[in-house]
């Protein structure tokens, strides 16, 4: 066990290095600056700005950059310039997609920029903004499958991802700005006509959409299915809720849009065309399955830069090992319960398929996330933080089996917090093990004092049947106490097992 946690832990030290990375990116609607803190594997936003500059508004029209469009631009960024100037950010990315790469004028909006703010921006061809979506998807979700649609003002880029990452792709004028002139059945037809072409190469059962306008359409789809986890990254709709809520949508007013809750008023313009485009993605490529992918260009271009060994580790177990980090407390515990827990739940039948290791290594990581809160709403607390929390790689039915694992590691409680919420992303098998998971990290830190090294000096297993404690010679007056003894009951009965605790 210490070998193998000592491995786990210098690789884990040697990736979670900290620095701050900004991404400017230059869209056909938005400009926006993100600053990201890169710890390692786990990206988290502490900076995000946008202006809906709408660059490429006149680009089906007049073939260049709309003259407002460009002054709003210049004006947000010199603001970004200013905010990083007077920040710590150690890389700056930059992008700029369909608008400027197309407009008669694009180059010398570039060199513009550069006079007036020092920035230089990389104008990506329809193939790297492809391929920069399609990385943004596995940073979020490294097994993520199917075909990237990346919906800009402007452009659609669609890109396979294959077995060894993303595929040759493709970049479609399907954007608002780029039908402009088009409208009712004379887009949808458009639309479908242009699209044509590409329905064998792109194919699939699952689509993996990414985007502003898309992200909308996944928020009227919870509001409609009264969805209680208002959280968009790696939201699934099937593809027949998905085209009836795209229908429903490309049909509506701009002012019966703007009665639905949570929906960006500065979308509703563009959300009927976004519907109605993916509408037809459905019916031409067969889609099935529908995936919000809250990551995209700006991420793919961090997770390029990031080592090879960085990229291979999963961004979920990193992710909670950081957020657990931010307590100051022992980062050693986090693979010693890991590795102290596996002859159990290892050899248990899965109820959350080939994923349930990963989810039991990272609500390890998590143990000591409620440390310094405090003891009578830790519990509740923990449990909030984690079903909401910004991580990646994290379906949402998977938050609800680590959020219910946080609170049983801190609480016995059979009631759990927003039980309705859970009862719908998790059944009841997945609920107990998930319960059982938190109750023998409870069961590993408290037999220990939170002490990786004197964990080290007891084995829980699974022997003829029963759930086993033990403490190897020497340790048995130490480790084996009242407390410990209610604490393995605790996690034998939620296992339904009965259990031995032995003292050598």
């Amino acid at each position: 066990m210490l070998a193998r946690v000592a491995s786990t832990l210098a690789l884990e030290s040697r990736v979670r290095e900290q620095r701050d990375a900004a991404v400017i990116d230059v869209g056909s609607n938005s400009v926006r600056l993100v600053i990201y803190r890169m710890e390692g594997r786990a990206l988290w936003t502490v900076y995000n700005e946008k202006v809906l500059a709408g660059l490429g508004r006149d680009l089906g029209v007049t073939g260049a950059l709309a003259p407002q469009g460009v002054e709003q631009a210049l004006a947000a960024l010199r603001r970004f310039r200013a905010v990083l100037d007077a920040g710590r950010t150690q890389d700056i990315f930059t992008a700029a997609t369909a608008a400027v790469r197309d407009a008669a004028d694009g180059a010398a909006f570039v060199d513009r920029v550069a006079a007036e703010t020092g920035l230089r921006l990389r104008v990506l061809s329809g193939q790297e903004e492809a391929r920069y979506a399609a990385l943004g998807v596995l940073a979020g979700a490294p097994d993520g499958e199917g075909v990237v649609g990346d919906l800009g003002g402007a452009s659609l880029e669609l890109v396979r991802l294959g077995a060894s990452g993303p595929a040759e792709g493709a970049t479609l004028a399907l954007g608002p700005f780029a039908l402009d002139g088009f409208k009712g059945e004379r887009l949808r037809a458009e639309v479908r006509a242009r699209l044509a072409p590409h329905a064998t190469r792109f194919a699939t059962r699952t689509f993996q959409a990414v985007g502003g306008a898309w992200r909308n359409l996944a928020l009227i789809h919870m509001r409609l299915a009264n969805y209680p986890l208002q959280i968009v990254h790696q939201y699934e709709i099937s593809g027949a809720d998905a085209l009836a809520t795209a229908r429903f949508i490309s049909r509506q007013s701009k002012a019966s849009l703007e009665t639905i809750e949570g929906v960006s008023k500065k979308r509703l313009e563009t959300l009927p065309h976004a519907a109605m485009v993916l509408e037809t993605l459905i019916e031409t490529l067969g889609v099935e399955r529908i995936v919000i992918s809250a990551y995209g260009l700006r991420e793919g271009l961090l997770f390029e830069a990031m080592a090879p060994e960085v990229q291979a580790l999963d961004p979920l177990i990193e992710g909670c090992a950081a957020l657990n980090a931010r307590q100051g407390v022992d980062e050693t515990l986090g693979p010693t319960l890991e590795a102290w827990m596996a002859p159990v739940f290892a050899a248990l039948p899965p109820v959350m398929g080939s994923r349930e290791g990963v989810l039991r290594a990272a609500a390890c990581r998590l143990a000591d996330l409620g440390s310094r809160l405090h003891p009578d709403h830790r519990a509740d607390l923990v449990f909030e933080q984690v079903l909401r929390a910004p991580i990646a790689g994290l379906r949402h039915a998977e938050r609800g089996f680590l959020a219910v694992a946080a609170f049983a590691r801190h609480s016995t409680a059979s009631s759990l917090p927003e039980g309705a919420t859970i009862t719908r992303l998790l059944t009841d098998a997945q609920r107990r093990r998930a319960r059982a998971i938190g109750a023998a990290i409870r069961l590993g830190s408290d037999l220990s004092g939170r002490s990786a090294a004197l964990l080290t000096q007891s084995r829980l297993g699974l022997q003829g049947g029963r759930l086993t404690l033990t403490a190897i010679d020497g340790w048995s007056d130490l480790l084996l106490g009242e407390q410990t003894t209610r604490r393995a009951t605790t996690v034998a009965g939620l296992l339904g097992l009965p259990l031995e605790v032995r003292r050598v």
